[in-house]
């Protein structure tokens, strides 16, 4: 599915290339054709001009009048033979020229760099001339701006699919794993509920009564796992409860697995009841998950400290370790799917503790702080 991603992304780019320098070199060879059309133009103007100036014959002047009243889109500009501006200016717009009087200078030295101006011959001796100077029509400019236009809309469209692309497998991937979740669980459930009754006929042979009640601790916790499968990709239930006490729970859980080398230590401020919105299944797996990858960063060996802060509208849950840490590189792919430093596992708890926080209780949690050789600190934010 990456692959194709990828392809797919490659695709479009190419594409998108090709579109955009068949485009440009179109536009140009379009524009210098329009340029020259327009030159042709301007110089017929100015044949009109002449024809206005020196002729008597009536309908020589009337066609020249046609002619020159027929430009209603090149701006052209009239100077002597010296460049000195005269009143005689077309298409310029005369609300910037009465309200600024740099403006047509300005237009005019445009002008200059933009085309030669065509000469009206007068007089030779003395040597008398009109020079027009003009500029490119509003078509020739929309030409010439036509292929940063496309460019910007490629570019909108490229990101449109992209993005569709993105969501399309985001969606296709959250199918995956609620569907493998449900799997897991629906597979788990027969043999677990062997089990429960196979822990019950323990019950009733003699002997069994130090065995049975710790095999049926490890029973209710298959259960509890399998009540955890069964959620992913379903909305859980949200109940309102005190998170001291879940922590406190789960900690003692971990702490009898854990071994005396490991210390564990909860800081609540003093507040033995915090109230929040979580579906509890869900959240003991959170703090599970953090507290084995604690372990497992510490080798067995080291000091793991849970700290709750009940702010105004947040609980912040730190949960911080004395392992070997996280370096730079790691610390924005420790929540990816399959990204783990352990040579066992799947490299998913993470992922699902950070789909269960973001996703079902619309909280976050990332890395407040990791140091190799020194511990790492994941912090959980819960909205109250």
């Amino acid at each position: 599915m990456i692959q194709q991603w990828l392809n797919w992304r490659s695709l479009l780019g190419f594409i998108a290339v090709l579109i955009v320098l068949g485009t440009v070199f179109y536009s140009e060879s379009l524009a210098k054709k329009i340029a020259t059309q327009e030159r042709n133009n301007v110089a017929v103007w100015v044949e009109a001009q002449k024809t206005i100036l020196n002729s008597s014959d009536s309908t020589n002047l009337n066609l020249a009048t046609k002619i020159t009243s027929g430009n209603i889109d090149i701006p052209i500009i009239e100077t002597d033979e010296k460049d000195n501006i005269s009143n005689n200016y077309l298409n310029i717009d005369t609300f910037n020229v009465k309200r600024n009087k740099n403006f047509l200078p300005e237009t005019l030295e445009s002008f200059k760099e933009y085309a030669q101006p065509i000469v009206l011959v007068i007089s030779k001796n003395p040597y008398i001339a009109n020079k027009y100077y003009y500029g490119p029509s509003t078509l020739l400019k929309e030409v010439k701006y036509y292929p940063i236009v496309q460019l910007i809309i490629v570019f909108f469209f490229i990101v449109i699919v992209m993005l569709a692309q993105r969501a399309n497998y985001n969606s296709h991937q959250n199918q995956v794993w609620a569907g493998m979740a449900k799997e897991t669980a629906h597979q788990l459930g027969t043999p677990v509920s062997s089990l429960q009754g196979w822990v019950e006929m323990m019950k009733e042979i003699e002997g069994n009564e130090m065995i049975a009640p710790e095999v049926e601790k490890d029973v209710k916790r298959l259960l509890l796992i399998t009540d955890r499968f069964g959620k992913i990709g379903s909305m859980p239930v949200l109940e309102e409860k005190n998170i001291v006490e879940l922590v406190e729970n789960m900690m003692d859980y971990i702490q009898k697995r854990a071994g005396g080398n490991v210390t564990f230590e909860l800081n609540t401020n003093n507040e033995t009841f915090i109230l929040s919105l979580i579906s509890p299944p869900l959240f003991d797996w959170v703090i599970e998950n953090l507290l084995k990858n604690a372990l497992d960063a510490m080798e067995g060996k080291g000091n793991i400290l849970i700290t709750i802060k009940d702010n105004a509208a947040q609980i912040i849950i730190d949960v911080a370790d004395s392992g070997k840490g996280i370096s730079k590189a790691n610390i924005g792919k420790v929540f990816n799917p399959g990204f783990s430093t352990k040579k066992r596992g799947w490299g998913l708890g993470l992922t699902l503790t950070k789909r269960i926080i973001e996703q079902y209780h619309k909280g976050q949690i990332f890395v407040l702080y990791s140091d190799i050789g020194k511990g790492t600190t994941f912090r959980i934010v819960l909205n109250k």
